[in-house]
């Protein structure tokens, strides 16, 4: 899970640098949403520490 969750952050930024140029607003809002959301998943996997089989 911790996996995903830094494979989406990293997306999630490439998609926010690629839109915060002025060419899509809602691709800069949308990154900027992913990237809070799986900030906090990543800060709950790292919290609870739990290691999948």
């Amino acid at each position: 899970m911790l996996s995903w969750v830094l494979i989406f952050l990293v997306l999630a930024i490439v998609a926010a640098a690629l839109g915060f140029s002025g060419l899509a607003g809602a691709a800069s809002w949308m990154a900027q949403v992913l990237f809070l959301v799986f900030l906090v998943l990543l800060v709950a996997a790292l919290v609870t520490g739990r290691r999948m089989p």
